[in-house]
């Protein structure tokens, strides 16, 4: 299989793509990122939600809500950011900024630091266990109930 590449013209920082501890592909820091700054935008193609049903059966998928009826799939035409892994306690935090899905830094991120971002699932779909071993992981991709 080969490796997936990051989409520089989405980027702001040196990043690059590498085997996770956390699942399959992660996406890495080549250089010192600050707190608070655009990280790489979510690309890909927009779908309808429809499509989103049909394409979220797969086993593996990229796919980013952006509102009530548009859904980006970065498995076509992604920049990278869809191979981002999910923690319970991550250095990124997604941005909806103008129909676009911007992933900022939450905190000064290292050299050779993988890059993560909260998933933050619904409890009502299907659970997703969790993988990221931070001390704060709630076992599950999925938000907590309010009922919880």
């Amino acid at each position: 299989m080969t490796c997936p590449a990051i989409d520089g013209r989405h980027a702001c920082f040196r990043l690059s793509v590498r085997a996770s501890r956390i699942h399959r592909w992660g996406v890495y820091a080549e250089e010192l990122i600050p707190p608070n700054r655009k990280v790489i935008e979510y690309t890909g193609e927009r779908i309808n939600r429809r499509e989103t049903s049909r394409r979220g059966q797969d086993e593996h998928t990229y796919l980013f809500t952006l509102d009530d009826y548009w859904t980006i799939d970065g498995s076509v035409g992604g920049s990278g950011a869809e191979l981002i892994n999910h923690s319970c306690d991550p250095n990124l935090r997604s941005w909806n900024f103008k129909r676009h899905i911007l992933y900022m830094s939450r905190r000064l991120i290292y050299p050779g630091e993988e890059l993560t971002v909260d998933y933050r699932f619904p409890p009502g779909v299907e659970r997703v266990p969790c993988r990221c071993r931070s001390e704060v992981c709630r076992g599950t991709i999925n938000l907590r109930s309010l009922r919880s």
